[in-house]
């Protein structure tokens, strides 16, 4: 019998428990959400707010059509997704990104669990597993799972956590950047939400001052890593810049630094690299240096960045930092519907679960809260279409990936079953979206969204 008035319990207050604890009220089940910040913070996290942004501001491409993000961006709007919904309210010019102003963003998905009457907000650490009478938990911790917590799932799986270090880019003042040599542009002059094709400000180098650059990376003094983080790895989607730029010498100017789509105003032509900047916040007076998370130390940043033809006289609203990531072998340890095979009543969400994104992370949130919807109302709830984004990702996390080889993913078409099409490239991209959101609209009991 379906009891829908004993809550749920969401440990995490992160993008992935916030979008559950949602889903779960938005259904008519109770929800309990737990977050440990203020009693106990993180070395990433600067706020008690929910949803909080530790790195990037972006949720990365909006394009529906030809981007697998930007495909899961509209599959997640459909559902009613509070993530979506509060990242749309307070988007900032990104070219074809969907970016925020992280204040804006947090507060408002703050505002939103705390005005729902069916969601508790409860402050303090779950050190170790949760109590025996919680018959329904989310553990949506992400990649900051307080220590004890982790061992406790740890010894209760038997399975030795995988790690993987993250890095955060610095943050700029708009007002210390040199406009007489940085200009604004979008790669080809590309306009995406809130945009207008000029969201970017270009920092660019010449050869002599790329190498010297390159020289000042590999040379600066970096974080040194304790005993026990020494053979942690590194996620590759968001690599140091030092650590690319010991990869090669253009390996930069092929990555973050590529100069393509963007001429210099004030030679002509296109740079020899370029750093770009995107708006960080909607006052328009912080950017993020896009590409530049690190591990140099604080001093050397400050100097080393100063190096930036543009960035002379930088003022850092924050600098750089590295934090080490924690993340389940979810192939082996979850079911189908992420519970905890060793414990049914522990369910998993968010970077926790080896997906790895903003987007991605909320997602599994989202479904995860659906799932323990159902369950709280003694129904069963079909998976999401695995030719969906949604459906493909859960499917990755679920046993789609070997277990052996687990790492965290983004969403990518590369997860999503073949279509029978002629198509190629873009093409076929184009193809794989439409599928998937006529899916998911089947899927959701609605008709198929007409052709616009």
């Amino acid at each position: 019998m379906s009891d829908v008035s004993k809550p749920v319990h969401v440990i995490g207050g992160g993008l992935a428990g916030s979008e559950a604890a949602w889903q779960l009220a938005r259904a008519g089940v109770a929800v309990v959400l737990h977050e440990m910040r203020p009693v106990r913070g993180t070395d990433a996290h600067k706020t008690d707010r929910l949803a909080e942004l530790v790195c990037s501001n972006s949720f990365r491409s909006d394009d529906a059509e030809y981007n697998a993000v930007g495909l899961l961006h509209a599959e997640m709007r459909r559902m009613g997704s509070l993530i979506l919904a509060s990242a749309d309210r307070h988007t900032v010019p990104a070219g074809g990104a969907l970016a925020v102003d992280r204040d804006g963003f947090s507060n408002a998905v703050h505002a939103a669990i705390e005005a729902e009457p069916l969601i508790r907000i409860e402050r303090g650490e779950i050190a170790g597993l949760p109590p025996a009478d919680w018959d329904s938990v989310i553990v949506a911790t992400g990649p900051l799972t307080s220590p004890p917590l982790a061992e406790a799932i740890r010894d209760l799986t038997g399975e030795a956590s995988l790690a993987f270090f993250d890095a955060i880019a610095p943050i700029v003042h708009k007002e210390s950047i040199d406009l007489s040599k940085a200009w604004f542009q979008s790669r080809y002059d590309k306009v995406g939400p809130s945009g207008d094709g000029s969201d970017y400000i270009n920092c660019p180098f010449d050869q002599t001052q790329y190498l010297a650059f390159l020289d000042a990376l590999l040379a600066g003094d970096k974080t040194e890593f304790k005993e026990w983080e020494a053979s942690t790895p590194y996620f590759e989607g968001c690599l140091p810049i030092e650590v690319m730029a010991s990869r090669g010498v253009d390996t930069l100017r092929y990555g973050p630094m590529k100069p393509v789509g963007l001429t210099d105003p004030n030679t002509g032509r296109r740079p020899y690299a370029v750093m770009q900047l995107r708006q960080d916040n909607a006052l328009g007076t912080l950017y993020n240096m896009v590409g530049f998370q690190t591990k140099l130390k604080h001093g050397e940043q400050a100097r080393i960045f100063r190096m930036i033809p543009g960035l002379e006289q930088a003022e850092f609203a924050r600098l750089g930092g590295l934090h080490r990531n924690t993340f389940l072998n979810s192939p082996r340890l979850l079911d189908g519907t992420l519970r905890l095979r060793a414990m049914p009543r522990l369910r998993f969400a968010g970077q926790v679960t080896g997906c790895e994104g903003y987007v991605e992370s909320a997602a599994v949130g989202l479904i995860v809260g659906r799932y323990a919807a159902a369950e709280r109302q003694g129904r069963a709830l079909v998976p999401p279409p695995p030719t969906t984004a949604i459906g493909a990702l859960l499917a990755h996390i679920t046993g789609g990936a070997k277990a052996e080889t687990f790492q965290p993913m983004n969403v990518n078409f590369g997860l999503f079953p073949p279509v029978q099409t002629n198509a190629r490239g873009r093409e076929k991209k184009r193809v794989l979206s439409a599928r998937a959101l006529a899916d998911l609209d089947r899927w959701l009991g609605k008709a198929p969204a007409a052709a616009a």
